[in-house]
């Protein structure tokens, strides 16, 4: 097999996927802004992380992928720069926080109780320069990268390097977070107990 490490995904992964460091328990995300840039404590490790090919998740430029992982909603602490968060789209399920002058999100938020993610918010770790959170484990919404700009012919070879990196390739989320999501509604719907 060929090796496609030029293919380009996300920067934090280009070069290999980094490890968990034991014990890891969060630390302090920023913007891009140069000065006064909006900070977000992260008081626990993430779960779930990804690199994600949707329009909606924030990307670092020239990704074609973002990199975005869970954490408890209780683990999320604005720090500086509050009343320079506005959210993104008001009407979206994740009501994504950025920031004002930069662009950058800072964390999503899920409002809406009955979501199957309800109680999780989603982080972008790679504006942490703190070492060792999670590493993504798959690749989610990968077709979408199209919808995103990436040509459609480069996308064999993006799943060749996303393979390559032991980031298996969904045109969803990863089956683990699919059958958590079904059984959710089921659930909800009341044939299975709670």
């Amino acid at each position: 097999m060929t090796s496609t490490q030029g293919v380009p995904i996300h920067p934090a992964v280009d070069h290999g996927v980094p490890k968990a460091r034991p014990g890891f328990s969060g630390g302090v995300l920023s913007c891009h802004c140069p000065a006064d840039p909006v900070r977000v404590h992260v008081g626990a490790q993430t779960a779930h992380n990804h690199v994600c090919g949707c329009t909606r998740c924030w990307k670092p430029p020239g990704a074609a992928f973002s990199l975005v992982a869970v954490v408890p909603r209780d683990a999320i602490r604005v720090i500086d720069g509050q009343d320079l968060l506005e959210v993104v789209d008001p009407g979206a399920a994740i009501r994504r926080h950025r920031c004002r002058r930069c662009g950058v999100h800072m964390y999503g938020r899920i409002d809406d109780k009955d979501h199957p993610f309800y109680g999780l918010d989603f982080v972008h770790t790679e504006l942490s320069t703190d070492q060792g959170w999670s590493p993504p484990e798959f690749a989610a919404f990968v077709s979408s990268a199209i919808e995103g700009g990436v040509d459609p012919s480069r996308m064999d070879g993006i799943r060749s390097r996303l393979r390559e990196l032991g980031l298996e390739p969904y045109d969803a989320l990863s089956p683990a977070l699919m059958d958590a999501i079904a059984t959710h509604l089921v659930r909800r719907s009341g044939a299975l107990p709670a």
